[in-house]
């Protein structure tokens, strides 16, 4: 069973990884392409209207609404089974375990959030943004991380996912708590009354994927007509999904879904995410943009606000011996992951585009300067720590 969860493990890594080069690639692209005579037509396609209608029902919205709600639900709904799965037999199965990375992941939100209302508390449009620096990318992460080769041992990579997925439990509960538009409370309710019907599909163990599909659609949709962010819906509809086959232990429905999903979520909706809102035109920018709060409290809260907040709440902690260090890990390396847990990228833009989005503001740009500036210091960071701290006897 533990070579059976370690194979699993070194896959995920190996396709995060991956997809965090695909993420590279998307980026630089969307920002040459934002650069260039081509521009034109890149904002033309993400603003292109993409209507269905069914009946008195309607969805109207442009293309980049539709990748920010629609494509992104499907990584939510991965995420949820990966938390759900880390949570049942994982990582997050073990208290001893998750202490460390749940105390950086606490700081690693925390203290982003506070230096980026430093800059903007006093602006009640910018100061929306707070939750921006408090995201971490982990496909971008966990791609640089690739570049370090073997020398990168398994506890550091284990520390960086765990701390990765508290980031993401605290990024559901603020988009939940804190991004919510106007309620429909008839659409809340009838997103609600999805829920008893996926409890029985789980508790009858259901293993086939259509009927939660199907009414994981129709959450979706009144979910996205209620207010509440449709992103949500996913990581709802992954609860649900049986762990086990009563009929065939041996086959975890959650592991085959969420398989499946990493190659779709790594290789196609985050790259297509990061080129529809990483397009950032530099053309004639000015040094009041660059020193705008926005992008100046964003920049500091992922470089300086990450580092400060995990490796200085996570140094604390050892020091007072409320948790340990791994054996295979040492500090210069908490310090090395802690910065390059300031790539905040995907998931920066993501919250970003809900912060902003119907403030009538267009601080947009200003907010992706900043993801893309703090993301690239700290990746760069946390690469050369890593690189000169890490020596050729580290262990696997």
């Amino acid at each position: 069973m533990d070579s059976i969860k370690s194979n699993f493990i070194n896959k995920f890594l190996r396709l995060e990884s991956a997809g965090g080069i695909v993420l590279i690639f998307s980026a630089a692209l969307a920002i040459i392409i934002a650069n260039s005579p081509l521009n034109r037509f890149y904002e033309l396609l993400l603003t292109t209207p993409v209507e269905i209608r069914i009946g008195a029902l309607e969805i109207a919205k442009p293309l980049l609404l539709w990748i920010n709600d629609g494509l992104m639900a499907v990584f939510f709904l991965m995420v949820g089974l990966e938390l759900k799965r880390e949570i049942l037999e994982g990582e997050l199965s073990d208290t001893r375990k998750i202490l460390l990375p749940a105390i950086g992941a606490v700081g690693g939100m925390l203290v982003p959030a506070m230096v980026y209302l430093y800059f903007n508390g006093d602006d009640p449009v910018a100061a929306q943004g707070w939750a921006i620096p408090a995201a971490t990318d982990i496909a971008f992460a966990l791609g640089i991380l690739s570049l370090l080769g073997s020398r990168v041992p398994v506890a550091l990579k284990v520390f960086l996912t765990s701390l990765a997925i508290f980031d993401d439990i605290g990024a559901i509960v603020i988009i939940a708590l804190f991004y919510t538009s106007k309620v429909s409370v008839s659409a809340l309710l009838f997103a609600a009354a999805c829920i008893p019907f996926l409890w029985l599909l789980n508790r009858a163990n259901v293993t086939h994927k259509s009927p939660y599909v199907l009414i994981g659609v129709l959450m979706w949709v009144a979910t996205l007509k209620s207010g509440v962010h449709a992103t949500l819906a996913g990581v709802i509809i992954a609860l649900f999904i049986p762990m086990r086959s009563k009929s065939e232990p041996d086959i975890s429905p959650l592991k085959t879904m969420e398989h499946d999903l990493h190659q779709v979520v790594a290789f196609f909706i985050l790259p297509v995410f990061a080129f529809a809102n990483a397009g950032l035109n530099l053309t004639g920018i000015s040094f009041e943009q660059l020193t705008h709060p926005v992008p100046v409290g964003i920049t500091l809260g992922l470089f300086v606000g990450k580092i400060i907040g995990i490796f200085g709440l996570c140094w604390l902690a050892i020091r007072l011996k409320l948790v340990e260090l791994p054996k295979s890990m040492r500090l210069p390396h908490l310090l090395g992951t802690s910065a390059l847990c300031g790539v905040g990228f995907t998931m920066s833009l993501f919250i970003g585009s809900l912060a902003f989005e119907e403030t009538g503001v267009n601080l947009l740009f200003d907010e992706r300067l900043g993801i893309i500036a703090g993301s690239i210091i700290s990746g760069i960071t946390g690469y050369l720590i890593l690189k000169f701290s890490l020596n050729d006897t580290s262990t696997n």
